[in-house]
């Protein structure tokens, strides 16, 4: 498997494990485009409250960080706070950003690298990848979707030892992949014994239809027990049951909760340790969705 998810340490238990630290904090991106005081003092809020544990990494576009470290220094946090930084810049600005998070070690511990993939994700692009990003940070790389290469860049992104990332919507309706899409990928990841992480469009837990947009958005809770089910039925690439396109394409909250409730520690731990964490421009839209199914 390449670097291991991130399992919530014993104790942590306001949040069961299946939920913990699954939400990465996407505040600054599109469509929340939060002010950085806004998007800080929101992050540092959500560490402390009573659904802290559902909260994971704070996501800052690298050209950003200066302004980042402006606002930290203001408002002093108690501890640092960890990083998942997101490659803006081109990979040959990935030297400089390192070094400046490195420099404010008081403030800031790095956890995590994520960047597009160029359209053919060639060998070369991932070893340099690998000489820029220290080996105990996690590299998430997106490879772009679409085309015949979509799946066979996964699976270098996978012998590469880094994170497939994959987009579930954005500002328009080609943004959001199909299930079938996203069972493709899913099986990708499953037959190569890796993590991923989603982000974008999952704004909510259930899949439904947004009245303002008319798109039709995939739920970060639907992609918990599709990847339960995967796990499960022990399925290859190319060979995803239909159970796992039934998850993915379920409105039935109820039902999709049932399910993810009845998981056992171990069974959770496993989903979570392919399906790692997702990008949200909100902290509390989550916490609302999950308390209304009932597992919070």
């Amino acid at each position: 498997m390449s670097s291991a998810a991130p399992v919530p340490p014993p104790g942590q238990r306001d949040v069961p494990p299946l939920l913990a630290r699954l939400v990465d904090d996407a505040a600054l991106f599109p469509p929340g485009n939060a002010a950085m005081p806004d998007a800080v003092r929101r992050h540092l809020d959500g560490r402390t409250n009573d659904r802290a544990d559902l909260v994971g990494l704070f996501l800052c576009p690298a050209s950003r960080l200066p302004e980042l470290i402006t606002d930290l220094i203001k408002v002093k946090p108690p501890r640092p706070v960890e990083l998942s930084l997101v490659i803006d810049t081109g990979l040959g600005g990935v030297p400089k950003a390192l070094s400046i998070v490195e420099s404010r070690a008081e403030m800031l511990a790095l956890r995590m690298v994520e960047m597009p993939a160029p359209s053919d994700v060639d060998e070369v692009w991932l070893e340099r990848v690998s000489e820029f990003v220290p080996e105990d940070v996690i590299r998430v790389i997106e490879p772009r979707r679409g085309g015949a290469g979509w799946l066979d860049g996964i699976q270098r992104v996978i012998e590469h030892g880094s994170w497939p990332k994959i987009r579930c919507g954005g500002l328009s309706e080609q943004n959001f992949p199909s299930i079938g899409e996203v069972a493709e990928f899913l099986s990708v990841i499953n037959a190569g014994n890796s993590s991923f992480k989603a982000t974008a469009g999952l704004h909510n837990a259930v899949r439904h239809t947004d009245p303002e947009t008319g798109f039709t958005h995939h739920g970060f809770l639907n992609l918990l027990v599709a990847t339960a089910r995967l796990i499960a039925g022990g399925a290859g690439a190319g060979a995803v049951d239909e159970s796992v396109h039934e998850a993915l394409g379920s409105t039935d909250g109820k039902a999709l909760a049932t399910e993810a409730q009845a998981l056992t520690e171990h069974e959770a731990l496993a989903v979570r340790g392919v399906f790692a964490s997702y990008g949200s421009c909100s902290l509390t839209d989550p916490v609302a969705d999950l308390e209304e199914l009932g597992l919070l």
